[in-house]
C-alpha cells in the first residue's frame, strides 16, 4: 500500500528572469499588467529549465516528507518527458503509473519572473486520461489536469477507486477543473477529505464575491468535503474542520519568486495530516513549506525534507493556526 498517489499533470517550466519591464495597475491595484516594449528584444537575466506541474510538485514534496509516493501522470516521448521521468525516479517516487505517450510532446510552460512575481504561459497537451489499476493508498492527491479530462471518465473512475479502497482524497483543483465546474461531480466532493483552493477560486466556485471568510469556508464545506482550506496570499490561510474555523499567518521568507507556493503549501498540509497533526497543526506545515518554496527559483527546489520541516517549525514556533 502507498501512503500517497498523486494524480495530475507534469510539465517542464522554462524560467525567464527579466528586469526590463513595467507593471501597470488600476487605481485599486486589483488589475495589474506586465508590460514590455512591443517588437523589441528584451534582455534575459537568467534562464532555467525545471520539472514542475502540480502533481509532480506534490509527489516530490511528499516523498521528501517521508510519504511512500506514486504518481499517475502523462508525459510525451520527447526528451522533456524523459527529464520528468528521471526527476521523479531520482526523488524516490514510484513511476509505475507514468504514461509515456508515443509521438507526443510533454507539457511546457514559460515563466516570466519580474520583481519576485511570475507570469506563466502554459501549454497543455490533450492527453487521453484513463485511470490505471491503482494499488490501494492511504491518500490520493487530485490536482490540475488538461482540458481534455472532460472527454474522459477520469472523475467517475476516481469515484470508484475511492469507494473501493477507502483512500482519503485531498482535492486541489486546477484551472480546467475549475472552469468545467467542480460542483458538477458532487459525488467526488462528498468523497473528499480535504478541499483546498485560493480565495478568488473559492468565490468563483460559490459564485459570490467578497463573502466573509467563515461563510466562504462553510459554503465550500456544504458541498461535501470534510475539511476546507482557503489560501489568501500574504494574508495567510484559513481552515475549517467541520467545527472550528482557523487562520494562520505566512511564515517569513526571502522572496525570490512565487511559482509553486500553493503546491508547496498543499503538500505540507497533506504531510502534516498524514503524520498525525490536526488541521490547525497541518496548516503550520503548509505555511512552512510554502515559505520555503518562494525562496528558490522553481516549484521544487525549496520543498522541505522532513528534517528541514521540523527545524522550520521550531524556528517559527510562535506562528500557529488560531481559532477565529
Amino acid at each position: 500500500m502507498f501512503d500517497l498517489i498523486s494524480i495530475g499533470d507534469s510539465t517542464i517550466d522554462n524560467f525567464v528572469k527579466i528586469h526590463d519591464a513595467e507593471v501597470k495597475c488600476n487605481l485599486n491595484k486589483t488589475d495589474c499588467q506586465l508590460c514590455v516594449e512591443y517588437g523589441d528584444k528584451i534582455p534575459v537575466d537568467k534562464l532555467t529549465h525545471l520539472v514542475a506541474g502540480n502533481a509532480a510538485n506534490n509527489a516530490v514534496g511528499s516523498a521528501r516528507l517521508k510519504l511512500e509516493t506514486a504518481i499517475y501522470t502523462n508525459v510525451g516521448s520527447d526528451p522533456q518527458g524523459q527529464q520528468i521521468l528521471e526527476k521523479l525516479k531520482n526523488e524516490g517516487i514510484n513511476t509505475r503509473y507514468v504514461v509515456i505517450n508515443e509521438g507526443m510532446e510533454s507539457n511546457l510552460s514559460t515563466v516570466l519572473i519580474f520583481q519576485g512575481e511570475r507570469t506563466i504561459f502554459v501549454y497543455h497537451q490533450q492527453w487521453k486520461y484513463l485511470l490505471p489499476d491503482l494499488d490501494p493508498s492511504k491518500w490520493v492527491y487530485f490536482t490540475s489536469v488538461g482540458s481534455s479530462f472532460t472527454e474522459s471518465s477520469l472523475l467517475q473512475e476516481l469515484d470508484v477507486y475511492l469507494e473501493r479502497t477507502g483512500a482519503k482524497l485531498f482535492y486541489n483543483p486546477g484551472t480546467y477543473q475549475l472552469m468545467a465546474g467542480v460542483k458538477k461531480n458532487p459525488k467526488l466532493l462528498t468523497l473528499t477529505e480535504l478541499f483546498i483552493v485560493n480565495k478568488e477560486e473559492a468565490e468563483k466556485i460559490l459564485s459570490k464575491e467578497e463573502l466573509p471568510i467563515k461563510k466562504l469556508l462553510k459554503g465550500l464545506a456544504d458541498l461535501g468535503p470534510k475539511m476546507i482550506v482557503v489560501t489568501d496570499g500574504i494574508d495567510g490561510s484559513y481552515g475549517f474542520d467541520g467545527k472550528t474555523f482557523f487562520h494562520i499567518d505566512i511564515f517569513p521568507a526571502h522572496l525570490v519568486e512565487m511559482t509553486g507556493a500553493g503546491d508547496g503549501y498543499a503538500t505540507g498540509l497533506l504531510a502534516g495530516l498524514f503524520h498525525g497533526e490536526s488541521l490547525a497543526g497541518a496548516m503550520r506545515w503548509g505555511a512552512a513549506n510554502g515559505a520555503s518554496v518562494v525562496e528558490q527559483i522553481g516549484s521544487q527546489a525549496g520543498l522541505l525534507t522532513y528534517e528541514q520541516m521540523q527545524d522550520k517549525l521550531k524556528e517559527n514556533s510562535k506562528i500557529i493556526a488560531k481559532e477565529i
